[in-house]
Parts: C-alpha cells; structure tokens; sequence
C-alpha cells in the first residue's frame, strides 16, 4: 500500500520556523517529481513548491519565495520543506504530493499554525 506521510507541522510564532518532511512508503519517492501544497481554511489548496525527481530543479510560489526551501534527500526517500519567517497567513493544513506520468500520490496533510 502507498502511503505518503507528512510531518513537522505545529503551532509557532510570527517569524518562527518549521521543517515539514514528506515520507513514502509503498513507493520510492526518488522516482517522483514532489510538490508542496497547502489550504488555508476557507480557501482553495494551493501551490507552494516544487522539486524534480533528482533534485536538479525547484520552483516556489511568489508569496514563499526568499521564505521557504524545498530539498530531497532521496537516499531516504524523503522531501523536505524549511519554512522561516513565518507569518499568519502561512497557516494552514500542508500536503506532499508525488508524481510522475500517469501517476499521483497525495498524503493527509499537517497542520501548520502561525499564531501568537
């Protein structure tokens, strides 16, 4: 069975940081081309970066951009997301997604909070 775990979420401060991991099992994730998404309440999931399946190329929304960093390390069949400087309006539910040709794996999301 497939699966693709989120974690690393939590409650921080304003200007505070977080590391999200993605994790696979069932799969090996250094295979796939890996996306960051997240939802606000309310609002639609949107995008937030991307990384190719070997790491040679990332792309980030406007709004994260200079913020977060996305990286892999496929010797663990992991995808990462270090998010500093948070601000209240990065808060919401986070969710990894896999993908190459014809194929696409999304996990449960974690709960990011930027609150006082």
């Amino acid at each position: 069975q497939v699966r693709l775990v989120e974690s690393g979420g939590g409650l921080v401060h304003p200007g505070g940081s977080l590391r999200l991991s993605c994790e696979a099992s069932g799969l090996n994730l250094s295979y796939y081309n890996v996306d960051w998404f997240r939802q606000a309440p309310g609002k639609e999931r949107e995008f937030v970066a991307d990384i190719t399946w070997n790491g040679g190329s990332s792309d980030y929304a406007d709004f994260v951009m200079g913020r977060f960093t996305i990286s892999r390390d496929n010797t663990k069949s992991a995808v990462y997301l270090q998010m500093n400087n948070l601000r209240p309006d990065d808060t919401g539910v986070y969710y990894c997604h896999a993908s190459r040709p014809n194929e696409q794996f999304w996990g449960q999301g974690t709960q990011v909070t930027v609150s006082w």
